[in-house]
């Protein structure tokens, strides 16, 4: 099983580099990826299967990984909703895919987000996880534009093995994730 780029580059630079930034002795301390969940909700449309289909497929050319349909755990009347009702789908994706789609996020996405300047600290949770919010899937090459009947927002989570926001900080802007100052 070949790796992937970023995993390489990972092992190769980057963990001896931090290693030596963070002051760590051992390897095995230094802070790793551990898993991405990439999530879509449905929004307005709820209850709609097309809707719901066109969204799974979506995410499945997106991350290449088949996705889950997430189910509304409780009634809302105010929002017309009740409970098993679709409203999402997420992918959860882990070791390859999971590097895989770093790169494609922040070497190809990311350049592609008009007025896009950078990703802001406060967008780290305290325990050394990052998540942000795409307003649209066309900023992925795999989406044809032609093809999309709606645009969709989705919500990304990178979940890092580090304890605290600094380390998965110096983690992301290793791998080239834009951070303003």
């Amino acid at each position: 099983m070949n790796k992937a780029r970023l995993y390489q580059k990972y092992c190769d630079e980057v963990r001896p580099s931090l290693a030596k930034a963070l002051g760590k002795k051992n390897l095995m301390s230094v802070p790793a990826f551990e898993k991405v969940v990439v999530s879509m909700g449905l929004g307005s449309q709820l209850g709609d299967a097309k809707y719901v289909a066109e969204a799974c497929e979506e995410l499945f050319l997106i991350t290449g990984q088949k996705p889950v349909v997430t189910k509304a755990k409780k009634s809302i009347a105010a929002f017309k909703l009740r409970k098993g009702m679709p409203v999402g789908c997420k992918v959860t994706l882990r070791r390859k895919m999971m590097y895989e789609f770093i790169d494609r996020l922040v070497h190809i996405a990311f350049p592609q987000i008009k007025d896009f300047r950078g990703m802001r600290a406060a967008q780290f949770d305290g325990n050394g996880n990052f998540a942000l919010g795409l307003k649209e899937q066309m900023v992925f090459p795999e989406i044809e534009y032609d093809n999309v009947s709606a645009t969709r927002g989705m919500n990304i989570v990178i979940v890092t093995s580090s304890r605290s926001d600094e380390e998965a900080k110096a983690l992301l802007q290793a791998f080239n994730v834009p951070f303003i100052i």
